[in-house]
């Protein structure tokens, strides 16, 4: 799934790969996906997006976004982006397929969900986008204790478990289920654990986890589990992932176990992310 890390990346190289090549044709919704989201029209792509050329690209939260002129073209969760140099095949199964004036190609598939929508600029209503523009990045000043004090202290965050605050209702626009794992290793706290068990200690500390491993995970090019514009994986090496699942924990040599919580799969490592808080 494209969460911060991957989107910063994705956005980086967009810029440097796209960048002054104009559109030519558009294919969208070519291979039918039940959870493939568009705006409007599938159909009405190619007519909006012809001839436009890329100025840039942007990351918001966990979305990226292509700058078109006055159009843009945004891609979120599970969408997989691929560019394809002049002859080089792009896969015959998409969901949308950008052709360019040099014969280079964007490809875009999803996986189990994903949106991909070209839509005029401010044509296009979405909560979760909207915040994702607006709401500080873990990876500026702007998102400094205040900012995390405030969120963790709403009444609602406090019948909260860490997971549901960090990765649901993007609070923070980005941190998804799949960033959350090593965000809460690094501040040696459970998914499981409750916002108002949290010491003032164990706030800064999560605090600074997510400041901290987001900005490496961006830093690397994303994380080894998730592919890049080229299908290279991310630089960044999980510690708690799919990957590492019944390894001992780097730091303590517990099992690094896995369970369902909150409509996903959590890992943690029993040793040095209890469930409960310490006894005082």
């Amino acid at each position: 799934m494209i969460e911060l890390p991957e989107a910063v990346h994705l956005a980086r190289q967009l810029t440097r790969t796209a960048r002054g090549k104009e559109v030519r044709a558009v294919a969208a919704a070519h291979t039918d996906h039940a959870f493939a989201w568009y705006h409007g029209d599938p159909g009405g792509y190619d007519a909006l997006l012809r001839g436009r050329t890329v100025e840039g690209a942007a990351s918001h939260g966990g979305f990226v976004e292509l700058d078109l002129g006055g159009a843009r073209l945004l891609f979120a969760e599970g969408v997989g982006l691929r560019w394809h140099g002049p002859g080089e095949a792009a896969p015959p199964k998409h969901q949308l397929h950008v052709r360019f004036d040099d014969g280079s190609v964007l490809s875009a598939t999803v996986r189990l969900y994903g949106g991909l929508w070209a839509f005029e600029v401010g044509g296009f209503d979405n909560p979760y986008y909207a915040r994702a523009v607006t709401a500080p990045s873990p990876l500026t000043d702007a998102f400094d204790h205040g900012h995390f004090a405030s969120l963790r202290s709403a009444p609602a965050a406090q019948k909260l478990s860490l997971k549901g605050l960090l990765a649901t209702e993007q609070r923070i626009p980005g941190l998804g289920n799949g960033v959350l794992q090593d965000v809460l290793f690094a501040a040696r706290l459970h998914p499981r654990r409750r916002v108002a068990s949290l010491t003032e200690g164990e706030a800064a500390a999560l605090f600074a986890a997510v400041k901290g491993t987001l900005a490496d995970m961006a830093g690397r090019g994303g994380r080894d589990t998730e592919g890049d514009l080229f299908g290279r994986p991310g630089g960044y090496a999980t510690v708690l992932s799919r990957r590492t699942l019944r390894t001992p924990c780097p730091r303590c040599g517990a099992t690094i176990v896995k369970e369902s919580f909150l409509g996903g799969a959590v890992y943690a490592c029993p040793g040095c992310q209890p469930v409960r808080p310490a006894a005082a």
